[in-house]
């Protein structure tokens, strides 16, 4: 029996992540899944996205998540225990279609639609992967300076400070306290802290999880704003994502994003996913809400 009670403020260590894809079955086609706490009072989209494919992998006997399409409907709440309910909409000999409606006090929060393909072989090109600096030459994302700490709220102080079960090294890093404008793209190569013996289908899962991380923020760069900004509201609308070939999370991968527009209170946001060799592993998709609200002078 999952178990959804006052949990206390979590590292989230590997070991904590994939405890966390550990889906509880209530019926058929229907699952139950827990939250962590990581330092901000939502359920984080990467971990309903991630538990979504899950779900919707444990109704498929053959092939792999080959594409996905998701909508964030609601902010999830991270003390609730969430319900998976698949829909197998079609099996096909080479292709399975699935829906997913996440639910939390009887109403949805998210949507996912999921295809499976059984492996084939066929025509294969990729863009090649641009020229970066490796992941050994750069230092964590989550190293903020003490300084800069204190300008930061408790409920901020307390994210800043998590370790949680990825490591992201980014090649240019940005300055949430003091942001300025920058070119609309960024890199950030990727690992689990921990290597891992887990199916194929895990580490697809796995991946869908850290791609909600930096992506829609890509966006923001352009305009020199910073998600910890009172007047600023943020939050995802979709995302979208497609797995190309055979991925490890536990390897460094790198993820290349750009921001193609942002219009209408909403950023737009892409990404690709190589991993060390220069494989193209998987591609997303992701708009966000970027809302700023006038400032009024003291």
């Amino acid at each position: 029996m999952v178990i959804i009670a006052e949990m206390a403020y979590s590292n989230n260590t590997v070991e904590e992540l994939l405890h966390l894809m550990e889906l509880e079955a209530l019926e058929v086609n229907l699952f139950r899944g827990e939250s962590r706490d990581i330092g901000t009072p939502r359920v984080f989209g990467g971990q309903v996205l991630a538990q979504s494919v899950i779900a919707a992998s444990r109704t498929v006997d053959e092939g792999v998540i080959h594409s996905l399409h998701a909508y964030f409907l609601r902010a999830g709440d991270a003390s609730a225990p969430i319900v998976y309910d698949v829909d197998r909409n079609r099996d096909g000999r080479s292709f399975k279609s699935r829906r997913v409606v996440a639910i939390q006090h009887g109403r949805p929060i998210f949507t996912l639609a999921a295809s499976f393909q059984l492996e084939q072989d066929g025509l294969e090109h990729q863009l090649e992967m641009p020229e970066m600096p490796g992941p050994e030459e750069l230092t964590s994302g989550h190293e903020i300076p003490e300084d800069r700490l204190k300008q930061a709220s408790p409920l901020l102080r307390r994210w800043f400070k998590r370790t949680g079960p990825f490591d992201f090294r980014p090649v240019r890093k940005t300055d949430v306290f003091n942001p300025h404008p920058q070119p609309a793209y960024s890199d950030i190569w990727f690992r689990l802290t921990e290597k891992i013996d887990v199916p194929d289908a895990m580490h697809r899962a796995l991946l869908a999880y850290a791609s909600d991380f930096y992506l829609v923020g890509t966006a923001t760069l352009p305009h020199g704003i910073s998600f910890i900004q009172p007047n600023l509201t943020m939050a995802s609308l979709d995302h979208a994502m497609w797995f190309h070939r055979p991925v490890r999370v536990d390897e460094w991968l790198l993820y290349s994003c750009d921001s193609p527009s942002a219009s209408g209170g909403r950023g737009l946001a892409r990404g690709s996913i190589y991993d060390r060799d220069g494989v193209l592993v998987a591609s997303t998709a992701q708009e966000g809400m970027m809302r700023l609200k006038e400032q009024k002078e003291d």
